[in-house]
């Protein structure tokens, strides 16, 4: 079994965001142009819905639900939030070996993800 993750972002921010936030035992690789997400299925988040969501975290727990106090981190934190989709939402995906889609769950919004209980259930 292969777990890879993908993301809406460009080779060198996925570069950074590794050296700043792993290592990961399995391999990232980005999709500046969503053009995966989309045919997915993925969903963008309304605009005024993620705002108010953020509005709600930070008022419970300040900026430090947003950036990490790590000066690099922080710096990667920041730039994807001014240069990268922040709107789309990300999804789980179990593949059997041909490639088929043998589950999937799309994530409605951030707090939503498949949970790791499920994962492990669907590959077993």
């Amino acid at each position: 079994m292969q777990l890879i993750a993908i993301i809406p972002s460009n080779r060198s921010l996925v570069e950074r965001f590794i050296k700043e936030f792993g290592p990961y035992p399995f391999d990232i690789y980005g999709d500046p142009e969503r053009s995966l997400y989309k045919k997915m299925g993925h969903k963008s988040m309304a605009k005024w819905k993620l705002l108010a969501k953020a509005g709600k975290a930070f008022l419970k727990g300040g900026k430090k639900s947003f950036l990490p106090e790590n000066e690099a981190r922080r710096q990667v934190v920041k730039e994807s939030l001014n240069t990268q989709d922040i709107y789309i939402q990300g999804g789980s995906w179990i593949s059997d070996e041909t490639g088929k889609v043998v589950w999937k769950h799309i994530d409605e919004s951030p707090e939503k993800h498949a949970k790791i209980g499920e994962l492990l259930k669907q590959v077993k």
